[in-house]
């Protein structure tokens, strides 16, 4: 029984010990973006740029939305090391009011997906033209 114990102990640390954190692997220029005020109805996006940190390639496995009005968009292919590229998060305007969605990154052999945050307000087409005027 200790033998096994001993065992699991020593497993549980060598993966501990190998497992990456996504700030040894990935530096995004920032992960949260205010579009402000938006008219309704416009889809808008903003390009989180990140740096692959890492000495080796860097893979994005998927980026998911915290809801179906927000649409990722991350590079297909290997990021090498000290390059940069960008994940793209589009959102559909298409209700009036304050909104704040995530984009959870996945990227190859970080346990953990990295949350950007996209947020600001969604006006009619009049509100939004009366804060264009001013």
């Amino acid at each position: 029984m200790k033998k096994i114990l001993l065992s699991l102990l020593v497993m549980t640390i060598v993966s501990v010990g190998f497992s990456q954190t996504a700030e040894k692997v990935i530096k995004f220029a920032e992960t949260k973006h205010n579009f402000g005020k938006i008219k309704q109805g416009v889809p808008v996006t903003y390009d989180f740029s990140f740096t692959n940190i890492s000495t080796q390639p860097l893979v994005i496995e998927n980026a998911t939305a915290s809801c179906g009005c927000t649409t990722p968009t991350w590079p297909q292919q290997p990021i090498m090391k000290s390059q940069t590229d960008k994940v793209k998060a589009g959102f559909n305007a298409a209700a009036p009011g304050p909104f704040e969605k995530t984009v959870f990154v996945k990227v190859k052999g970080v346990d953990a997906p990295l949350e950007l945050k996209i947020s600001g307000e969604v006006l009619s087409a009049e509100e939004y033209a009366k804060q264009v005027k001013n």
